[in-house]
Parts: C-alpha cells; structure tokens; sequence
C-alpha cells in the first residue's frame, strides 16, 4: 500500500514527534492514501520563506494490521468522533494502538465539530453533516515499532 507524508523536508525516516496542538489520533508520524491531500497540506505549510515542499512516498506492510495493535475507522461514526474529541480536548491523553486508520478531521469540516463541541447539534447531526463530506483518510503511526512497516520510496517537489 502506497502512502503519503507532505512536509516542509524529506522524510527517509519517520520519527514520532510531539506536535504542537492536539491532533485528531494523537501525537505521531501522520500519513494518507491520497497524493492530493498530502499536496494541499504541504501547500498550506510552505510560505515566502519556505517556497518548497515535499510529498513524501512510502510503501507500507500490510501485515502491521495483523501484528500490531490498530484501530481502525471505516467511516465516521460515534466511536470515531469520541477518539477525535478525545485526542484533540484532552492534551494530556495517550492510547496504546500502534497505529490508527481513518477518516481526516480536517479544517474544513472541524467547524461542525466546534458546533457539536458546544452543544449546538447532536452527535447524530454531526455524523449525518460529515457523511455529507468526501472525508480523505489518514494513518497514524504511533509507535516506533509502527514505523518499522514503512519503507521510504521517494520524495516529490511541491513549489508554490
């Protein structure tokens, strides 16, 4: 299986690093099936001082999903939303999956998670209002022991 890291580097080896704000999975090595979105992400980041980026290209084992502990959400559902709001209210919190599989709450969607966050729609609504959205996947990696199932491939340029 082919993924994708965007970044402002090459990345020939991943690490698990603590970010700055809370992120849907938790702190670790993010990655996506789609090229796409690891092209917008590093567009996003890239500036008048950094006017480069890189997708960075990575084949991944599949059998990590039968070794490792994972957690995987197929689509957005009351499970998924209860381990996003989790991850991202709670800077604290840690779980223990090596690796965790799905949906992107990503900025464009987060404002229905704001709205769900203060009260103003139900969960049902929430979920409805994001199945309505093609949601892009991503794949943390949690663990070191994780990163052990993905190989560098190669990295692309994205300039401005």
């Amino acid at each position: 299986m082919k993924l994708y890291h965007g970044s402002l580097l090459t990345i020939e080896k991943p690490l698990i690093l603590e970010p700055s704000r809370t992120l849907d999975y938790g702190c670790g090595f993010y990655t996506t099936t789609s090229l796409e979105q690891a092209q917008q992400w590093v567009r996003r980041k890239m500036s008048e001082r950094q006017p480069v980026g890189y997708v960075n290209e990575y084949d991944f084992d599949q059998s990590a999903f039968e070794l490792l502990k994972v957690l995987i959400f197929r689509e957005a559902s009351d499970e998924w939303v209860d381990f996003v709001m989790l991850n991202r209210l709670t800077p604290d919190y840690q779980h223990d999956y090596d690796i965790v599989y799905g949906p992107v709450a990503n900025d464009t969607i987060y404002a229905q998670f704001s709205l769900f966050e203060g009260g103003l729609i139900s969960k049902a609504t929430l979920i409805a209002e994001l199945k309505t959205y093609r949601l892009v996947d991503q794949m943390l990696f949690h663990t070191e022991r994780a990163l052990q199932f993905l190989t560098f491939q190669k990295s692309e340029i994205i300039e401005r």
